[in-house]
């Protein structure tokens, strides 16, 4: 996951070591010649080349990079990509910029270098699926990609108190769409997480299409503490890998 705050300058040195051309594409605003396609700019950055993607960070929100080089979904679904969060500049949306006190609030919670966001457990969730036998169907799927990775053995602990927000970005290939849905809690979202305000409120399932994202938050304030499953409310998808739980404690 690369992080960030919006509007500073950004200058990711890029070196290709592999035996293929390659590129990084980052969702955001950036002039053309940054964008990492093919034909454009430098275009594709041949095995032992390098470049410097250079620009300013904006908007701020969820996001995510990957390679843009061709073919594109066999680049995409062989791991070739990240989260990319820009948080917002709390200076820009504060009272005296005439934003409420819930936006300023959120400004500052969503920003890594400030005291109110450290009081919020963050987590980033990357789905991906695997396609084993090369047919063009996955085998098996994962958050941040390993199957069952939060498992019942492993499971992500949680504070009962604290608030909890999700960074969730959907990367899977050979699927139209994926989905999370959350046991027992409901928690609102923020799609592209470029609002400062809920996008829906008081949902418990959401579903992106490949390279959608988005920003969940929710609390286990005054339940019973245990364990709290989250999963693909595609059963297969569930099933085949990406499922977990929360382990809700005092």
């Amino acid at each position: 996951t690369l992080r960030c705050v919006e509007g500073e300058r950004l200058r990711i040195e890029f070196g290709n070591g592999s035996s293929h051309p390659h590129t990084i594409h980052f969702h955001g605003i950036h002039s053309a010649i940054m964008d990492g396609v093919p034909g454009v700019g430098p275009g594709m950055i041949a095995p032992g080349g390098r470049f410097v993607y250079e620009f300013d960070a904006r908007p701020f929100g969820c996001h995510l990079y990957h390679c843009h080089a061709v073919p594109l979904k066999r680049h995409i679904h062989k791991g070739l990509y990240g989260a990319f969060i820009i948080d917002p500049d709390p200076d820009r949306y504060s009272s005296h910029s005439g934003y409420s006190g819930e936006e300023a609030a959120a400004a500052r919670s969503r920003n890594h270098t400030t005291a109110e966001n450290k009081e919020i457990h963050e987590m980033v969730m990357v789905l991906n699926g695997f396609d084993t036998n090369f047919d063009g169907e996955n085998e098996v799927y994962a958050a941040n990609t390993v199957a069952f990775a939060y498992d019942m053995a492993h499971p992500i602990d949680i504070r009962r108190d604290q608030r909890q927000r999700l960074y969730l970005v959907n990367v899977t290939e050979f699927d139209p769409i994926n989905s999370i849905h959350l046991h027992a809690n409901f928690f609102d979202y923020y799609d592209h997480g470029t609002t400062l305000r809920p996008t829906s409120v008081t949902v418990d399932t959401i579903m992106q299409c490949q390279a959608q994202r988005g920003i969940l938050e929710f609390s286990f304030d005054g339940f019973e503490p245990g364990l709290y499953m989250f999963h693909a409310h595609q059963t297969e998808l569930a099933e085949l890998g990406w499922m977990g739980f929360f382990d809700v404690r005092e």
